[in-house]
């Protein structure tokens, strides 16, 4: 159906209809609901994706930050916000959920974009606040698995890293968080291809998204194929890194012996 057809049928005007489907303005959610009953969508499909629409319509926490915050990264924080699962590799840092202040200063610090101290400042407070997705009652499962190299690259200083690695070894010890590492001597692992985030949901309505961060924009790919290809990567990844017991163990030795 062409989007003339769909303005002539509802007596809408194509600009309208235009906007809605290019993201240029938020429809009502009675807008929704009269277009999928012109698609025939019905079901739970229909109940969710008008249920979407709402929520769409409510600001969230980061909106706040909008000043520093690029509007794709926006995005990421939303999808993030309602996931029902995060599994996230990183093979340089550690990955942002589980960072502390001290770490995640030095990262904004000496990373590839130029801030003054007020942005930096302002990027540690999303941080921060963005982990508090963590705490709540009906809180994501994080499953992150990092590069031995991770828990070895000392940022800022030996006690922020210290600090760091204590963070990481409590945040494991909570329910719904996991964290493995890839150590060394697994040698090439499926993770060479750099960090990759899969943010699962619960609604059939929500496909599962794979957000890979690049200096030159961030990706989105929510196409089956390409989901499954990182799902592979990252079970393969869990297959080369140690037991999430032995991973801990490991980061707590090295927080006792760093110098």
């Amino acid at each position: 159906m062409s989007r003339e057809e769909v303005a002539r049928q509802l007596e809408w005007s194509t600009s309208t209809v235009f906007r809605i489907e290019t993201g240029r303005s938020r429809p009502q959610p009675g807008n929704v609901r009269t277009l999928l009953e012109l698609y025939g969508v019905t079901g739970a499909e229909r109940d969710g994706l008008i249920q979407l629409t709402r929520e769409a319509r409510q600001l969230g926490w980061w909106h706040s930050f909008r000043d520093v915050l690029p509007n794709p990264y926006e995005v990421y924080i939303g999808l993030e916000a309602g996931a029902s699962s995060i599994r996230n590799f990183e093979p340089v840092v550690v990955p942002g959920l589980l960072q502390t202040a001290y770490y995640a200063r030095e990262i904004f610090r000496n990373g590839p974009r130029e801030l003054d101290r007020e942005d930096v400042e302002r990027r540690v407070e999303v941080r921060l606040a963005r982990q508090e997705v963590l705490t709540r009652d009906d809180r994501p499962r994080l499953w992150a698995v990092i590069d031995e190299a991770v828990i070895h690259r000392v940022v800022g200083s030996v006690s922020v890293m210290r600090g760091q690695l204590r963070h990481l070894v409590e945040s494991a010890q909570q329910g719904k968080t996991t964290i493995q590492v890839v150590p060394y001597r697994a040698g090439a692992h499926a993770g060479t291809i750099g960090a990759f985030v899969i943010l699962d949901f619960l609604e059939a309505t929500d496909p599962d998204v794979v957000y890979v961060e690049t200096l030159a924009g961030d990706m989105y790919l929510e196409e089956r194929s390409d989901v499954n290809r990182y799902t592979l990567a990252f079970e393969r990844l869990l297959a080369a890194s140690l037991h999430p017991d032995d991973s801990v163990q490991m980061i707590e030795r090295l927080a006792r012996t760093l110098r």
